[in-house]
């Protein structure tokens, strides 16, 4: 099979030549970026410049997947945020202030899909899958509503209304579960086969597991259901009291930190969700060597991952020999 087969046979329920391996969020390193002689920002910022990067995990690492963007802000900038640039080294975030307050009543935009720097990643997209063509699989980044709502008001002030105003919240949300549909549609129209959605503020570790249930589980089934291809969510941190909902979002694939427990969630989700994950990107690929790395995706995949993957966004300094060595326990299974 080819990276593409291998990747699709396991998300239609066959069996693949071998264990795909992928990221379901951004793979791009300093060692990648030096290796293709394209370098940040313009690999957050143009679309050919973030096509090159992205390629890079296909062509050098191995990977079965190439994935864009790299950064976490295209919804939140087309949205009215401003963005501040992370340099040369760094990522893009959000600058404060934020564009509302909580008692506001934030707005979708009708030119949505051209502002900011989503016209670049469309154009990245399009490029991405020129390439590749149906050799490797073009995986696409959405931000979930939770995270995105937090960026139109600040994490902070969304978090305490949780508990104590949480209708004031479901305005936001509606608005960003609209901007990642609506980005994910467009995605899927440039050429993405599988849709990655990152909601970093819905982990347990910041909101109470109630919280997830009762208010953000519906916006993003919203999300999931107006996608039509393959989706990935991905939520950090230890997930374990929330994974049985994660698995009634729609997403076909659960992008698993170290900190969960693939079993409970086997458990909790049943037979047909796609379980990925394996290593974790700070204290392992980040920090360790390549036989630290090796221990610990075999350990995942006994747990039942059938996705070898960073458990989260690889750092920009992780050592390619790590990346490689993730690869190379891929093929054995």
């Amino acid at each position: 099979m080819n990276a593409r087969e291998r990747v699709m046979s396991v998300v239609n329920g066959q069996k693949p030549d071998r264990m795909p391996c992928f990221g379901a969020n951004s793979t791009v390193t300093y060692d990648q970026m030096e290796k293709v002689k394209v370098f940040w920002p313009e690999g957050h910022e143009k679309g050919e410049a973030m096509a090159k990067q992205a390629l890079a995990a296909y062509s050098i690492v191995g990977f079965d997947a190439v994935r864009v963007p790299f950064d976490q802000t295209f919804e939140a900038g087309a949205l009215g945020c401003k963005i501040k640039s992370g340099g040369t080294e760094g990522i893009p975030g959000i600058a404060h202030p934020p564009p509302y307050k909580l008692d506001d009543t934030p707005t979708f935009p009708s030119d949505f899909l051209s502002r900011g720097g989503i016209p670049e990643l469309l154009k990245a997209v399009r490029i991405l899958k020129k390439e590749v063509g149906n050799d490797a699989v073009v995986v696409a980044g959405i931000i979930g509503p939770f995270t995105i709502a937090g960026s139109l008001v600040d994490t902070v002030p969304l978090l305490k209304a949780t508990f104590k105003a949480p209708d004031k919240i479901r305005p936001f949300l509606e608005v960003a579960a609209k901007a990642a549909s609506a980005l994910g549609r467009a995605l899927v129209e440039a050429g993405a086969d599988i849709i990655s959605c990152e909601d970093m503020t819905a982990s347990p570790e910041l909101i109470a597991p109630k919280t997830y249930r009762d208010i953000e589980l519906e916006y993003q089934r919203k999300v999931f259901e107006s996608i039509s291809v393959p989706t990935i969510l991905h939520i950090c941190g230890n997930v374990d009291s929330i994974v049985a909902w994660m698995g009634q979002t729609g997403a076909k694939i659960l992008s698993l930190e170290p900190k969960a427990n693939p079993l409970l969630a086997r458990e909790k989700c049943g037979p047909d969700i796609i379980l990925m994950g394996g290593v974790d990107t700070a204290t392992t690929l980040f920090m360790k060597d390549a036989e630290t790395v090796t221990l610990a995706c075999e350990e995942s995949i006994s747990k039942g991952i059938q996705i070898l993957a960073p458990g989260c966004a690889i750092a920009p300094g992780t050592p390619p020999e790590n990346l490689l060595a993730m690869v190379e326990v891929a093929k054995k299974h």
